[in-house]
Parts: C-alpha cells; sequence; structure tokens
C-alpha cells in the first residue's frame, strides 16, 4: 500500500460494534462494556482525553442500539468521531452521577465483558449501581474480539511492517561502535518516524550482555567492537502496528555467537513453516521450543514465542503452551523466538507474520541472516 489510506467509515464502525454485540451473545454475555483504550479506538474511531478520570463508557448489546456514555464537556469532540454517526451519545455533567446516566443501559443482572483497561474505580461504580451484575476481562471474555482483521487492517499492518524493515535497512548503515544504546536507539526512533510512524512504542538496543534481558532499556553502555547486539523495535503507522527483531554482530562474530544465532534463525523459520488455519497458537509455541531445546539452550528460552498485533503493538491471541485458541485466517502476531545467555549475550529474530487460506505470510521481509555492522 501507499500514500495514505483511506479512513474507516461510520459504515465500518458499525459492522465492528454489531460484531462485538453479537460475539458477546453467542459467549453468553450481556454486553460489552468498553472504555477509553485502543478498544475505544477500534470500535467507534473516539480517542478521548488520556488523562480524563471522568466517566466514558461505550455500552454495546445484542439488539440494542449502541450507547457513548460521556462527559458533557467532551461530548463535542465525541459527535466528531468517525464512528459517532452509528452510535447515540449520552452525556453527563459534572457534579451528577454518571453511574445513575449507565446503569439504565445494562442488564441489571447481566454478566457484562470489559475492556481491559477499565478502571476500578469505574467499575467498582458500576457494581455498587447494580450489584446483581459480573464482569469479565475482554481478553478472557472476548480474546478474538480484534484478533482477525479484514482487508483494510491488514494492507495497514503491511505498511507498518515495510516501514519497520526500511528501518532495519537503514539501521545497518550507521555506526555502532563507539556509540551508546541510546544513541542507536534514537537512530531507530528517527527512521521509523521518517517512514511514516506516528508513534513509536519501543527501541529495544541491548548490546553485549544487556542482550541477555529479552526488555532491555536502551541505555547509557558503549558498544563495543565483538559485541552481539539486539534490535526490537516498533509503534503505529496509520493507526496499526509494526513490531520486528534482528540480532546484529559488531565486527566478525564468534562460532558459538553464529551457531547460536543459526538455532535461533531456524527456530524462527520452523515457527513460521507452521503457521496455518486450525492449528492451536501454542503448537507455534511448541515448534521453536522444540527446536531451541534440541540445541540445548530450551532453558534459555524465557518468553513466549509471539504475541497479536493490530491497533496495539501488543494483544491477545499469544504463541504460548496452554493457549488453545486456533489460527483463523486474518489473524496477526509475531513469532520471536530467542536465547538468552546472561552476562554474555542474547539473540532475537522477530517477524510479524499473518495467518492466510492456507499457511502463513511475514509481514517483515529483511534479511535474518547475522548482520556484521561497524
Amino acid at each position: 500500500m501507499t500514500g495514505t489510506p483511506a479512513p474507516f467509515t461510520a459504515d465500518d464502525y458499525q459492522a465492528r460494534m454489531e460484531r462485538a454485540a453479537r460475539a458477546a451473545a453467542d459467549a453468553g454475555l450481556a454486553g460489552v462494556l468498553v472504555a477509553p483504550g485502543p478498544d475505544l479506538v477500534w470500535l467507534t474511531g473516539y480517542a478521548p482525553p488520556a488523562a480524563t478520570e471522568r466517566l466514558t463508557l461505550l455500552v454495546l448489546a445484542a439488539g440494542q442500539d449502541p450507547v457513548l456514555v460521556v462527559p458533557t464537556l467532551e461530548a463535542p469532540d465525541a459527535e466528531k468521531a468517525a464512528g459517532a454517526p452509528a452510535l447515540t451519545l449520552r452525556d453527563w455533567t459534572d457534579g451528577k452521577d454518571p453511574y445513575a446516566t449507565t446503569a439504565p443501559l445494562l442488564d441489571a443482572a447481566g454478566r457484562f465483558g470489559v475492556s481491559d483497561n477499565a478502571w476500578a474505580l469505574h467499575l467498582l461504580g458500576l457494581q455498587k449501581a447494580l450489584p446483581g451484575t459480573s464482569y469479565v476481562s475482554l481478553t478472557e471474555g472476548l480474546p478474538m474480539l480484534r484478533a482477525v482483521k479484514d482487508t483494510a487492517e491488514l494492507e495497514r499492518l503491511a505498511a507498518a511492517g515495510a516501514a519497520a524493515d526500511t528501518t532495519y535497512e537503514e539501521i545497518l548503515k550507521v555506526s555502532f561502535a563507539g556509540r551508546r544504546e541510546s544513541e542507536v536507539a534514537g537512530d531507530l526512533a528517527d527512521l521509523l518516524r521518517r517512514f511514516g510512524h506516528s508513534q513509536v512504542d519501543f527501541t529495544v538496543v541491548g548490546s553485549g550482555p544487556n542482550g541477555a534481558n529479552p526488555h532491555h532499556e536502551a541505555g547509557e553502555r558503549v558498544i563495543e567492537n565483538g559485541d552481539m547486539v539486539v534490535l526490537d523495535f516498533g509503534g503505529l503507522k496509520h493507526g496499526y502496528g509494526s513490531d520486528t527483531s534482528r540480532t546484529v554482530h559488531v565486527g566478525e562474530p564468534s562460532a558459538e555467537e553464529r551457531r547460536v544465532h543459526d538455532v535461533v534463525r531456524e527456530a524462527q523459520e520452523a515457527a513460521f513453516r507452521a503457521v496455518r488455519p486450525g492449528i492451536a497458537c501454542q503448537d507455534v509455541d511448541r515448534v521453536a521450543r522444540a527446536h531451541i531445546t534440541e540445541a540445548g539452550y530450551g532453558d534459555r528460552f524465557i518468553h513466549r514465542t509471539g504475541h497479536g498485533i493490530g491497533v496495539t503493538t501488543h494483544e491477545p491471541p499469544y504463541m504460548i503452551e496452554g493457549e488453545e485458541q486456533r489460527l483463523v485466517p486474518g489473524m496477526c502476531f509475531s513469532v520471536e523466538p530467542g536465547i538468552y545467555l546472561p552476562g554474555r549475550f542474547g539473540v532475537r529474530i522477530e517477524d510479524i507474520v499473518t495467518v492466510t487460506e492456507d499457511g502463513g505470510r511475514r509481514l517483515n521481509n529483511t534479511s535474518r541472516e547475522l548482520a556484521v555492522v561497524h
């Protein structure tokens, strides 16, 4: 996809809200309650002020028109949201009880799915107003709500992945030795923005022993000749996420470093080739883990093989033992095995993958070979 994609329409958001209401009913829930955050943006196109403590809540239930409860002072902004024509706004003013406004919209004895990031303050307020209600997180109750992407979403994810790929190709041209991790991380952030990202979520630069920490935050360590360096970076472009990892080496690597990198690369390839409709998420993890374990590094692969991605860079489903959700076409997730040797170095290789009708397709396509930088 080139250029800026066409924006999602009120019809798109209406279809998403209807799908969410049907999914809730199918799961035995009375409805869905959506607080500010990625679920609300995905369902309505509305992103209220991040710091607001005032109740904002989308109420969805099968056979009932969608209603967005908003503070009166924020109603004008809510009315401008792309999905606003597909719902009813109900506002409440400061000094009034927002739960008294919301309670009539809910089944007083219902069990509702609630977005994971809802404030405890608001959930407890609803429980006090409607003591017969009960609640379950959307990750638990509707884990597939945003998991299957449509064509327009896949195009955005592919564009974000391509921008991350170009960022990697460009970072290989910069100097590593003698520079701080934070400087290289700054280069990564600048490149992501140059290639269209509106938001940079993370720029991991783990050099030498720091690479053995999967979520190391780039610091003031000076990168040295002979270091293995884990690069993991991503963010949002056109509202959809990128996330890719490659491991590079400053100068020529040792035979052991090459071997560890080869093991991770082969595990990542095997896990990718396992992707197809019908297998369980845990099967992707099992394939990667089996290869690394067979090579003797099983206890050094210390995280899940992958996570979903969409309007956030981390979301369900997760590629981990115990996750029996079956893969279906349109699901997108990372495949990112790693090996971490404390005090020495780490290796991780990550691509975003989407499930197709007969297998999987990578959304990251840069070389997975060990690159030598200077």
